[in-house]
């Protein structure tokens, strides 16, 4: 286990235990804030009349909002579970080499502030429209609140579950969508104005070394932070001239990077190696992001709204899909469960849940298989 993530768990364990210190073993209420084991839960029912009023003004709009929720859901449950299928097959062949999904952990597998603040993003607006949805179906809602669970903050409507449980099939089948339609259509805003407002100001300026490889050539020479301007004294401005000149290029070549470091432009010599996909082909060991620059300066405005922006349209629409998984507690379970409940005798509706619950703990522990090995490696 790297000493990095070592620090990090030992940080989460002492938060952890001196939150249950001062506000643990406390009986769930109403609100305020109750704390159990690595799971702190703030409820209030101040916010419940903004979603009553949202919800009263356009019950219509919002019930057939819910409906294309349903299409989502079950379009999507089709979608997830098919790629997670495809992904757990290529993690056998692989021997775990390749990972179909990624853990989401602020600060360590994803930007910490973009992190948090893309899953807020995410956790609002999922419950909110769960709660609007849940009002415009005539559904009471206890409370809304926030959630910590471990390191990943959330939101939460909570409904009253025995009036949900005794409403229509088709107002708990919306209730349940909205909060992924939420996702998809906030994923779908964010690119709107990833590709009409801030990609217009931007210009690529080099290939970003977010990362190298411990195996390979420019470990020891290349850091994580550097910008490649030029290779042999060609300019390099995007990933396509960074293609291009590496498909020209062959193992034991030796290349003169172009890099910037820290502001600094340095000249460095590597020795390329074989590419693993393609031995006649020479290979750095990196991994190569797009760098961009603002066209308008302003660099400290512009560039933290770009991927601000972006890991809000990531994380909403990986997140909202994969909350369409078929696996209870997930909304794309709860959705099947309840389909397969009204319509199957309980004989065979029993053992096609437990069928379905047995096949997708199966599939989401193939595809974590590499991510969580990757993590502790």
């Amino acid at each position: 286990m790297n000493s990095t993530l070592l620090i990090v768990i030992i940080g989460i364990a002492a938060f952890w235990m001196i939150l249950y210190a001062l506000f643990g073993r406390r009986e769930e209420k109403e609100e305020g804030l109750t704390v159990d084991l690595f799971i702190a839960m703030w409820r209030t029912k101040r916010l419940l009349g903004l979603i009553d009023s949202l919800a009263g003004k356009a019950k219509r709009f919002w019930k057939v909002y819910a409906d294309v929720g349903i299409v989502l859901g079950f379009a999507g449950m089709a979608y997830v579970f098919y790629a997670l299928l495809k992904t757990a097959m290529r993690t056998i062949q692989t021997g775990g080499e390749q990972s179909g999904v990624q853990l989401v952990i602020p600060g360590v597998t994803i930007p910490l502030w973009y992190g948090l603040i893309a899953l807020a993003v995410v956790m609002v607006v999922h419950e909110l429209s769960h709660g609007i949805v849940a009002r415009a179906e005539d559904l009471p809602l206890k409370s809304v609140g926030l959630v910590l669970l471990a390191v990943i903050p959330g939101a939460f409507v909570e409904p009253d579950e025995e009036e949900l449980e005794k409403a229509p099939l088709r107002s708990r089948l919306r209730v349940y969508g909205a909060g992924s339609l939420a996702n998809v259509a906030t994923a779908l805003i964010a690119l709107l104005i990833i590709n009409f407002a801030i990609t217009p100001v931007l210009q690529p300026a080099g290939i970003l070394v977010s990362g190298v490889l411990e195996d390979g050539p420019a470990f020891g020479i290349l850091q994580q932070g550097d910008i490649i301007i030029a290779m042999d004294g060609q300019q390099i401005r995007d990933m396509d001239s960074f293609i291009n000149f590496m498909n020209t290029t062959k193992p034991g070549q030796v290349v003169t990077l172009t890099v910037l470091r820290n502001g600094e432009e340095l000249n460095l010599q590597l020795k390329l190696g074989a590419h693993p996909e393609d031995p006649e082909k020479g290979y750095i060991g990196i991994y190569p992001a797009q760098h961009v620059v603002s066209k308008i300066g302003y660099e400290n405005i512009v560039l933290p709204l770009f991927f601000t922006f972006y890991w809000i349209y990531v994380l909403n629409i990986g997140i909202g899909l994969m909350n369409l998984f078929p696996l209870v507690p997930l909304d794309g379970g709860r959705m099947l469960d309840d389909v397969v409940k009204a319509y199957l005798p309980e004989r065979v509706a029993k053992p096609v849940r437990y069928f379905t619950i047995g096949v997708g703990l199966f599939l989401l522990a193939l595809n974590l298989w590499p991510a969580l090995a990757n993590l502790v490696g």
